[in-house]
């Protein structure tokens, strides 16, 4: 361990209580002949002299602290301080220390202390923050490049570092050097100094940033970078920046603060992308400060553009005019798609400021006209321009598209053409109209609509999309779907097989449209709903259930999934009547036993239905699809879907027996509340006659009854005086008493007093019925109940009922005679 040397720092607390430092050393640990033990020796790196000769006595308290520090006093208020360059190098010393005090080295201090020498020893450790550089020269690249990588792991030498690097022009120097390596030849020193300018960007400070990416140092710090170790050969990224990228002037910048940002921001960017490694999950901020940076100039950037009304000016009048060149077009648009890439970088106000200028300019209507050329890369700098101001500004569009249906025809409506557009995109992979895709489904989106007392944007918007726009939209659908499309086979050319879902370019726009339909079901309930029905659309969209294509088909059950999920009686009622699950499970059986994404989303959706136990729909599939489907069993779900139907009609019927049974009791209830009345009033004029009626004449003549409107029961004639009246039972089982007339006066009767029925009790037959007196007989005849409360009503009339009522007359006892009416 004697001949190991390592590289230190070498500090002192004077008498003053302050940091002398004594210089920079190596340090070892060796047995001195003076001390007759172990201490540790520290040679100057410029003349060799001793900086440090300390015992290492067995009952001194050693510290040691950030892995690059150990502390100790020798005396009182004489405390030392090793700051090692390398914690290698500052552990193996460590490990000789707690040797000589025969200590474990995975400890941090090696003897107890008190509570006052703890806190000198943390005053001592402070110096640790201490970061002092060498010269910048050629042999000290090796040691700057250590002391910038051992900070980065502390933020307080960070910080220190970053001072001295600012205020000593330390980054000034070190490109001074970058030339002089390069001149030389120095591969090992432009490694080294890759290395440091590498370090120094890491440390993330906006004030190092300032010099580093100044017009003076910018393209030497790209030259330093270009020196990895990493490569074979050195890429020569100075020779694109210079050379290859050239910067175009759409319009003239007479600014030249502006285009000296512009050029800044361009390099910064390209160092950012390109020479940077990308940092990983553990280091998302290390270069969180250079992102600030980059943003920021943007900013700058665009303030000022927007600052300069006749340089804008300038650019709209040449996109108006239509003598403008397409290349020069395209130019002006690239420009614009820039700016508003630039623009995300703006705060809110600044954003809404931006908007309202390039609105007054007109940028709507330009953009308009511009997407119906016929170049396009023009058309796609449009659709990204558009993109750009719907997502910052949606209700800003949405006013714009409004305002023009006053004055434009359907077919000339800014948001037409934005569909137009995406349905004759002519890219394979369809890149604009995802783009135009994203515009509309953020225009439909209720969730950023403006709701005032005065004013419902979301029903203005829809109420207007829905009337002059859908039909558009949902053009290619309907086409591809109709009855006369022809067949793959049949296809030559493009245009012939532009509508057929099996062509590849035409699945693709289908499922975008089927996409934005879906979320149309989700958030425009009412107007979508409407919509399909009419046009019965997923009738149509379950034709492509049918095509080649899988990612067309799981779009299509999508739709229909977000249907079911809303358990809208009105979705249901439409499904069942128009069969929809027949091509669902046509498809399902078409898959066979591949097991893949198509029969998950299948199952999925009869599975959502058990689970969420959709009762219409429950029973339609099992009464129409599951002979068909109970074969499928390494899933449970269409037994379930079994259990559920069964259970549910047995519920039904159970409910249909209570039913059945709890209006039987009412009928029977109501008839003998009836015919209680019809007792009492019949007992009534019994007793009514015997107190007030005068005695009849004998001439044998009888009173008629009249008929009532209703066909209710009438009194019959009086035979004689043995005979006593009876009523017909009527259609709703009620009998009328009407007024007993005379040959031309009519009898009317009073209730001279409260009295209560005379009944003679009733016995029983052989058939348990209840018989009743004579004064009953009428109630008899109508099924009265007994005395108890408790009645029998004959609903099927038996064949030994006259032969009962025989028996009864016979029990009876003679009621009193009725006295007659005098003519």
């Amino acid at each position: 361990m004697a001949d190991l040397k390592y590289s230190v720092k070498v500090y002192v607390l004077n008498e003053d209580q302050e940091w002398n430092n004594l210089g920079t050393g190596q340090v070892s640990s060796t047995y001195d002949e003076q001390f007759q033990g172990m201490s540790l020796l520290v040679r100057s790196d410029s003349d060799g002299s001793v900086i440090l000769r300390s015992q290492i006595p067995p009952d001194r308290p050693y510290r040691k602290h950030e892995e690059t520090l150990i502390v100790w006093y020798e005396a009182e208020n004489h405390g030392l301080v090793l700051n090692f360059q390398d914690p290698a190098g500052c552990q193996d010393i460590w490990k000789e220390i707690c040797q000589v005090q025969g200590k474990d080295p995975s400890v941090q201090i090696t003897q107890n202390i008190s509570d006052e020498s703890e806190e000198d020893f943390d005053e001592m450790s402070v110096i640790g923050n201490t970061v002092v550089l060498p010269d910048c020269e050629l042999n000290t690249l090796d040691q700057i490049a250590n002391i910038v990588n051992s900070v980065l792991a502390s933020p307080i030498r960070r910080e220190r570092l970053a001072l001295i690097l600012k205020n000593e022009a330390y980054i000034q120097k070190l490109l001074q050097l970058f030339h002089t390596c390069e001149n030389l030849e120095n591969t090992e020193g432009l490694y080294r100094l890759h290395e440091i300018i590498k370090g120094i960007l890491s440390l993330n400070k906006s004030c190092l940033f300032e010099i580093m990416f100044s017009d003076e140092c910018i393209m030497d710090v790209v030259g330093c970078l270009e020196y990895d170790p990493a490569l074979d050969q050195p890429k020569r990224h100075r020779d694109f920046l210079t050379n290859d990228a050239k910067f175009k002037e759409v319009i003239p910048i007479t600014n030249s603060e502006l285009r000296q940002k512009i050029h800044q921001t361009y390099r910064v960017q390209y160092i950012h992308d390109i020479l940077l490694p990308v940092p990983s999950i553990f280091e998302d901020n290390c270069l969180s400060t250079l992102t600030t940076f980059i943003l920021s100039n943007k900013a700058e950037i665009v303030s000022m553009l927007q600052k300069d009304h006749k340089f804008l000016y300038e650019v709209f009048a040449q996109l108006k005019d239509e003598t403008t060149h397409d290349d020069r077009r395209c130019e002006l648009l690239i420009f614009f798609k820039e700016l508003c890439s630039f623009s995300q970088a703006l705060q809110p106000q600044s954003k809404d400021a931006l908007l309202e200028t390039l609105t007054q300019l007109g940028i709507l209507p330009v953009l308009k006209i511009i997407m119906i050329r016929d170049d396009l890369q023009v058309r796609s700098a449009a659709a990204v321009i558009c993109a750009y101001l719907v997502e910052y500004s949606p209700s800003r569009i949405r006013e714009f598209i409004i305002s023009e249906s006053q004055v434009c025809k359907d077919s000339d409506l800014f948001i037409n053409v934005i569909i137009k557009q995406m349905i004759c995109d002519t890219d394979p992979e369809l890149g604009g109209a995802v783009h135009l895709i994203v515009v509309l489904h953020t225009l439909l989106d209720p969730r950023n609509m403006l709701t005032t007392p005065e004013k419902s944007e979301r029903s203005e918007f829809l109420h207007f999309f829905y009337k002059h726009c859908m039909h558009k939209f949902t053009a290619p659908l309907l086409a591809a779907t109709s009855e006369h499309n022809c067949e793959e086979d049949d296809i030559v050319g493009y245009d012939k097989n532009k509508n057929c879902p099996n062509n590849n370019q035409t699945a693709q726009l289908l499922a975008l449209i089927l996409e934005l339909l879906t979320f149309c079901i989700q958030h425009h309930t009412y107007y979508i709903r409407n919509y399909i029905l009419n046009k019965d659309l997923l009738r149509k969209a379950l034709i492509l259930t049918n095509s080649k294509h899988t990612h067309l088909i799981l779009c299509a059950l999508r739709f229909m999934r977000r249907m079911i999920s809303l358990n809208d009686e009105i979705y249901n009622n439409y499904i069942i009547k128009g069969n929809h699950f027949e091509p669902v499970v046509n498809a399902l059986l078409d898959n066979g036993t591949r097991y893949n994404m198509l029969n998950s989303a299948i199952l999925e959706l009869f599975e959502y239905i058990r689970v969420e136990n959709i009762k219409p729909l429950v029973s339609h599939i099992v009464e129409k699809f599951y002979n068909t489907l109970e074969s499928i069993e390494y899933v449970q779900t269409f037994k379930g879907l079994k259990i559920k139907y069964e259970k549910e009609r047995d519920r039904q019927s159970q409910i249909q027996k209570n039913l059945h049974s709890v209006l039987q009791n009412r009928v029977v209830c109501t008839g003998t509340i009836e015919e209680m009345e019809l007792k009492e009033e019949i007992c009534f004029m019994e007793d009514a006659e015997e107190a007030v009626m005068p005695p009849l004449e004998d001439d044998d003549e009888f009173m008629e009854t009249k008929r009532t409107q209703e066909g209710e029961a009438v009194i019959p004639p009086l035979e004689d005086d043995d005979e006593f009246m009876e009523t017909k039972r009527t259609q709703e089982g009620e009998a009328v008493m009407l007024p007993l007339e005379d040959d031309d006066e009519f009898m009317e009767t009073k209730r001279t007093q409260e009295h209560e029925d005379k009944v003679d009790s009733p016995k029983r037959t052989s058939s348990d019925d209840f018989k009743f007196s004579s004064s009953y007989s009428a109630c008899a005849a109508i099924g009265t109940g007994s005395p108890s409360g408790s009645s029998v009503v004959r609903l099927v009339d038996h064949p030994d009922d006259e032969e009962e009522k025989q028996e009864d007359k016979e029990d009876e006892t003679s009621p009193k005679k009725k006295p007659r009416l005098s003519s």
